[in-house]
């Protein structure tokens, strides 16, 4: 998903699985990922399917601004697009 905004919560699981590619593909993120979830290898398979965890995904990206930027940068998309995806999918709490 290059730019444009999420409008629907498809675009935005679609936008969750691109941070969870990113998350995986760093050994950093990836670490700090599993650490912080406690989620092992065996659970990404069914997890992956589950709208919840994909929300927890772009938690994770938007808990550190140096991630979401890098994320952003890489795939090239505004870096308010992730914070809108999240709003999409179950799980989201308005912390203001």
């Amino acid at each position: 998903m290059t730019q444009g905004s999420i409008k629907n919560s498809d675009e935005a699981e679609t936008l969750a699985l691109e941070v969870l590619q990113f998350v995986l593909a760093d050994e950093v993120l990836q670490g700090r990922f599993m650490s912080i979830t406690g989620i092992t290898p065996i659970d990404f398979r069914q997890a992956v399917h589950e709208k919840e965890f994909l929300g927890g995904v772009l938690d994770f990206l938007l808990g550190n601004e140096t991630d979401l930027l890098k994320f952003c940068e890489e795939y090239q998309i505004d870096p308010e697009q992730p914070s809108i995806a999240r709003r999409l999918l179950p799980g989201y709490t308005n912390s203001d």
